[in-house]
């Protein structure tokens, strides 16, 4: 039998989630429900109704997981604890300060209703946790370094966009590089913000905006570009769309650490990523959750998880065997 995956949201995570279905032979999509009038929503499964949100409590029974691909700011914390009390629930909550009353809020709603739910799956937080603590178990005297880019942030893409005389933009985060190979290299660096990253602006203005006015607004925004050096280039809304209509990203979590005795060993672990679509990655990492939830729900549990508590085996469609035998 094939899992019943519901998506609540259809923009880029949720289209993305939908074409990560179509990889997984085990997976069936049942539903796509959408707070936009459903017949303005074209989606690319043949015979998958799209509704409305309000209607998705009405396929409690026919929806094995419920997949949440709503923004962090607003709609997850709402959205996730509210429909644990329903289904089986997968988020990518990235709000990383705010995960501990996040994971609260869905444990005890999960936990009335009998219900798991997995919260923050995606690359960060997610595989880059996974492997943070992995590093940090095999290596306890060592540092933490995590690089992201170069990739599109889409939080501080919207950020420059709130601007007054934004048309549109994209922010690019780069890891600098000779911090980066300091690191790989096994210094142990003490970095600043500033000396890990910095930030590319390129930015459509509106008609008789004040280039300068906006330029200036933007290096000193506070919680976004204030702790970075940041270059910003003015573009046409062709240049726009020829060149940055993508959503690339990535990164590196390293850690450096020492082993040995009287003669101490130097090691470095490194896990990487180079995406050319973040949404579309992100949503298979949802995915592979989504089958670990509904495993965990077929054994009885219930309760809110994270990537932290879900053994490697759940989020793999292969038997345990057939791990063990071309994996292991």
């Amino acid at each position: 039998m094939s899992i019943r995956i519901g998506i609540l949201g259809y923009g880029n995570l949720g289209r993305g989630v939908e074409c990560a279905i179509r990889q997984n032979p085990d997976m069936e999509l049942a539903a796509v429900f959408t707070r936009r009038d459903p017949k303005t929503v074209s989606i690319q499964t043949e015979g998958v109704p799209v509704c409305k949100i309000e209607e998705a409590f009405h396929w409690k029974d026919k929806i094995d997981v419920l997949i949440l691909c709503g923004g962090s700011a607003t709609d997850l914390p709402v959205q996730t604890p509210e429909f644990a009390g329903y289904f089986h629930v997968i988020d990518s909550f990235d709000t990383h300060a705010k995960i501990p009353e996040h994971f609260a809020a869905v444990d005890a709603e999960a936990k009335k209703s009998g219900k798991v739910g997995i919260i923050s799956c995606g690359w960060d937080p997610g595989m880059f946790s996974l492997n943070r603590l992995y590093a940090n178990a095999i290596l306890p005297q060592g540092k933490d370094y995590t690089f992201w880019g170069k990739g599109v942030s889409q939080g501080h893409s919207d950020a420059v966009r709130r601007i007054e005389g934004v048309a549109d933009a994209r922010q690019y985060t780069i890891p600098v590089k000779e911090a980066l190979d300091s690191v790989r290299a096994g210094e142990n660096p003490d970095l600043t913000t500033r000396q890990k990253h910095t930030r590319e602006c390129f930015v459509v203005l509106e008609e008789g905006a004040d280039k300068e006015r906006i330029e200036e607004e933007i290096k000193t925004m506070p919680n976004y570009f204030a702790d970075y050096d940041t270059t910003v280039h003015f573009i046409s809304a062709e240049e726009m769309e020829r060149d940055h209509s993508g959503i690339p990203h990535g990164g590196f979590v390293i850690r450096s650490g020492k082993t040995g005795w009287e003669e101490e060993y130097g090691n470095v672990i490194e896990y990487s990523l180079k995406l050319d679509s973040n949404p579309a990655f992100t949503s298979s990492v949802l995915v592979a959750f989504a089958r670990a939830a509904y495993r965990l729900g077929q054994e009885g549990q219930s309760g809110c998880r994270t990537v932290f508590d879900i053994a490697p085996s759940y989020l793999s469609a292969k038997s345990p065997e057939e791990l063990r035998s071309t994996m292991l």
